[in-house]
């Protein structure tokens, strides 16, 4: 059984509510600077604890036959009691990053005794967990500063996870959060979603006067070219007389009256390679993707296409054109498609597919959440592959799924 339901499967022990009930009584009366000191001294020292019941406590999770295979989550949890708390108030939530970052500190002390001993093993296997992971990923978005795009090369990937709230959900959140992180996390996306939105519709707005002004600022680390290329992709005639929603709407309708699965895979086909380059979509590429959808749930060929039908499909190709999980994340034919076709045209087809199923749309920003876990501590030019596929993104959904009308 995963870890994390046997977790969520078993009683809370008497400890862990000691635990919890200690951090959730101090957040509501004590300074972030003094709760960042209780919770070295408690979980990075380990030593000398000011209150020895919580103390006791805690010797008595870390020594229990769970604690190798559920100690991460409950230490995130005592994270996130306050984390949730200072999350409330603005003023506060700069004491998140200096939490987190309480982790990549090294202990002052030495740990003479068996239960700091295995205090210290249990917080180091904690910072290889995905809990870790997705608090070092909000520590990254609650500490943004706004840099020059050049001094962004040279610095990781996951610098640049505030760029992205098509990722935060999948990047922040993991198995255990609560149902109160879920909704700050999504609070957070589409406060930044909004922001990215007003700031390219000022952009898109100001392109058209005579003198392009400061106020429409680039809001991308595309060069303007670039991006004036990916708007002009995502919002005119990609045939000569649709955008890529006319034609959706249009394959919707469509599909309809298609008589079988079999054959709405085949019209299908034709709908996504309509918009791409004959000589690539005549090649190596083409025939993969045909035969990709011909040995897609082949028991159903006969049947008519249903909801569930078009979302199982569009997960499955969305898998064979990005990645397919973190567990295999190779990523060949994404990288052949950027290669060849060219990054904004790959984001053009994969916007097809979300504009013909709105449902995929989450698991479309999973699979390039994927990508970017895989690649989080590469410097941003060493995958500059990946940072202007996300950039295309967010444009990609603006002007197609946004709140805002663009254009």
């Amino acid at each position: 059984m995963d870890s994390w339901l046997q977790y969520y499967n078993r009683q809370t022990t008497l400890q862990e509510q000691v635990l919890y009930a200690h951090f959730g009584d101090r957040v509501q009366v004590e300074s972030p600077d003094t709760l960042i000191e209780r919770f070295r001294q408690l979980f990075i020292e380990g030593i000398g604890y000011s209150s020895p019941q919580v103390w006791l406590a805690l010797e008595k999770i870390i020594f229990s036959d769970f604690a190798e295979r559920e100690f991460k989550f409950i230490l995130n949890r005592c994270c996130y009691i306050l984390i949730n708390q200072w999350l409330n108030h603005p003023k506060l939530q700069g004491a998140i990053p200096q939490l987190i970052r309480l982790f990549e500190t090294t202990p002052a002390g030495l740990a003479r005794a068996r239960a700091t001993q295995r205090l210290r093993e249990l917080v180091a296997s904690f910072t290889q967990s995905e809990q870790y992971r997705a608090l070092r990923q909000l520590a990254q978005v609650l500490s943004q500063k706004s840099e020059e795009k050049t001094n962004l090369k040279a610095k990781p990937l996951i610098t640049l996870m505030p760029r992205y709230p098509c990722l935060y959900e999948h990047c922040l959140l993991t198995n255990d959060s609560t149902d109160e992180q879920r909704q700050k996390v999504r609070f957070m996306r589409n406060k930044a979603q909004q922001q990215f939105e007003v700031n390219l519709s000022r952009y898109i707005t100001y392109q058209h006067l005579p003198r392009h002004s400061q106020s429409g600022k680039n809001p991308t680390l595309l060069s303007n070219e670039q991006l004036n290329f990916a708007i002009k992709q995502f919002t005119g005639k990609v045939d000569g007389s649709n955008t890529y929603r006319d034609l959706a709407e249009q394959f919707r309708t469509y599909s309809h009256w298609t008589p079988s699965y079999r054959t709405f895979k085949q019209e299908f086909y034709e709908y996504l390679t309509a918009s791409i380059d004959q000589k690539y979509s005549g090649g190596q590429f083409g025939q993969r993707l045909y035969q990709q959808l011909q040995n897609t749930l082949p028991q159903n060929d006969s049947q008519k296409l249903s909801d569930v039908l078009l979302l199982g499909t569009s997960r499955k190709l969305l898998n064979f054109l990005i990645v397919e999980s973190p567990q295999q994340p190779t990523h060949y034919i994404f990288g052949d498609l950027t290669s060849n076709l060219g990054i904004t045209p790959t984001i053009g087809l994969l916007l097809k597919i979300v504009l013909l199923c709105k449902q995929v749309r989450s698991y479309l920003e999973q699979r390039f959440a994927i990508l970017f876990n895989h690649y989080e501590g590469c410097n941003n030019d060493k995958v500059n592959w990946l940072v202007e596929s996300l950039e295309n993104l967010n444009v990609a959904f603006s002007t197609n799924l946004g709140s805002i009308h663009l254009c």
